[in-house]
Parts: structure tokens; sequence; C-alpha cells
């Protein structure tokens, strides 16, 4: 994520976006993406904003990265005991085999369209043989701000399985729905998780 706009957005409201995710720590998909890593194994939080879910993965015993470009979003991140928390961006991403596990949760979806291809490309070399994904990310098509000026790229459910399909990822579950972000719109919403080959 570079978008200037976007980025502002979130350095100004990090405590209000704080507040608005703390029930991440504890939601049924993080829980099923901790189950699904190996003991002791070590992950990414990609997109980390306050650290919520990397917080919970240390707390479970994982190896928890955490990364964000948003200075104050890092700063949020490293108070959690054992997340080792860096300012970064998706081009930062160069390992290979590194993660048992990568949760990507709502944070893509600020960077252009034309990237997503790459990125998840990017994210499945990272991943270890069989190392777990998670995504969540609105849906739609095409790009746009919202009321409060963020950067949004849309894709539709059919479009984000068939880039799965051609990165090596297999979904092994999904779920929909509708919720209010920061800015007040509800938009639909999936989150995903998938597997790479191995």
């Amino acid at each position: 994520m570079s978008d200037a706009e976007t980025l502002s957005v979130y350095a100004a409201k990090a405590a209000e976006y704080a507040k608005l995710v703390t029930g991440e720590k504890v939601s049924p998909s993080l829980l099923r993406f901790i189950d699904g890593l190996p003991a002791k194994g070590r992950a990414l939080d990609l997109g980390c904003g306050p650290g919520f879910a990397a917080g919970a993965m240390a707390q479970a015993g994982i190896e928890a990265h955490a990364w964000d470009p948003v200075p104050e979003m890092v700063a949020m991140a490293a108070e959690h005991p054992g997340v080792i928390a860096r300012q970064a961006v998706y081009a930062d991403l160069v390992e290979v085999d590194a993660y048992d596990g990568i949760w990507c949760n709502f944070s893509m979806l600020h960077t252009p369209l034309a990237d997503w291809p790459a990125q998840f490309a990017d994210i499945a070399r990272a991943l270890k043989p069989g190392g777990l994904f998670h995504f969540g990310t609105k849906l739609g098509t095409g790009e746009a701000r919202d009321s409060i000026g963020r950067l949004y790229s849309y894709m539709t459910e059919a479009d984000l399985m068939d880039l799965c399909t051609a990165t090596g990822l297999t979904v092994e579950y999904s779920q929909t729905g509708e919720e209010a972000g920061l800015s007040g719109e509800i938009a639909p919403f999936i989150v995903f998780q998938a597997r790479t080959d191995g």
C-alpha cells in the first residue's frame, strides 16, 4: 500500500481504527487460521493494522511477524507481547518458503488492482509448501475511493477464485457477508483460507 491519501487517513485515525477492529483477535477466521498452523510455526500478518491478529498468533505460540506501512499502526502492533513488528509494504515480501502462514486481512484492497496477481504470487512464493493463506477483501469491480478518501480495489468472488487457481492456491474455506468499515459504509466482503501445493 503506497497511496498517500489512504496512508494519511490511517495515520490520523489509527486509534479509532484500533477500536473498530479489536474483535479481530477472537474472530472465528483467525482462530481457524491459528489452528491450521503447525505448533511454534512462523506467520506473517501482512498489513497488520494495530496488530490484534499477530498478537493472538504470538499468544498461541506462533512466531508472529507484523508488517504495515503506517508507523502509527506498527507502533501499536509492537506493543503486543511476542510480535515482531516492522514498517513494510507488499513489495518488501521477497522471501521464499519462509512462512507457515500469511494473514492478509482487508489490506490488499488498498493496493492497485493491477498489482494483485504479482502480490498473490509473492505470497505463494513466501509460503512454505502446504502453507496457509488467509485473505479478506470487499467484493465488487474496479477501483474507487470511499467517503473518507481511502483507495479501494475490488474483485468479484469468481475472479478471486480464478486468481487463487492461477497462483497454485487451493481454497479450503470461504465466507461472505456484509459489514460497515471505518467510513461507516456497508459493503459486501469475502474471507477465505487457502493452501499452497505441497
